[in-house]
């Protein structure tokens, strides 16, 4: 079967691709908003071979084209955005019927004394001056951070709009959430 793919924030593209290798009658859109990592994704796709299938664009998390993905992608990306509500509610906009969302994000507890171990203290040292510094410069709504925990990811993810939201996996490093309107 194939599948209509959006990859939001897809940075250099790596993830695009993985995907387009794996899924090769699938067709695949990476979407950031920095255009020099456009242009890499652009070559990464041709070195791969896959560009017959993949398409960069550079656009907003909350501006792309909306072509009734099956699925619309996360990855690592929504805790950097300054408006991660509206960056979910236009991927479920864009969403086909039955689309699925994937958010992949870094693995964090609720609360704050869930977070104190050996990750923890790495993602709140990167968040600090990676992650929440960007969501900052967007002058946003939120300034989540690699520590968002699974409530704040589904508040958000709800606030979107989306009705239905499941934990589908969890390692010591990732949380990953599907939803579905």
């Amino acid at each position: 079967m194939a599948a209509k793919v959006a990859d939001v924030g897809c940075g250099h593209g790596h993830s695009t691709v993985l995907m387009a290798k794996a899924y090769p009658k699938s067709q695949f859109w990476g979407f950031d908003v920095h255009e020099g990592s456009i242009k890499v994704a652009r070559k990464v796709a041709r070195q791969a071979g896959v560009e017959d299938r993949v398409s960069f664009e550079v656009a907003e998390a909350d501006g792309y084209s909306k072509r009734g993905y099956d699925l619309v992608c996360f990855f690592d990306c929504l805790h950097d955005l300054g408006r991660p509500v509206e960056a979910a509610r236009h991927a479920a906009g864009a969403l086909a019927k039955d689309g699925t969302i994937m958010l992949v994000e870094p693995y964090a507890g609720d609360r704050v004394e869930d977070n104190i171990n050996t990750v923890g203290r790495l993602y709140y040292s990167a968040s600090t001056t990676l992650c929440c510094a960007h969501a900052i410069s967007e002058n946003g709504t939120h300034v989540l951070g690699a520590q968002a925990g699974q409530g704040q990811l589904e508040a958000v993810l709800r606030s979107a709009g989306l009705g239905t939201v499941r934990k589908a996996a969890q390692t010591p490093f990732n949380l990953i959430l599907e939803a579905h309107r």
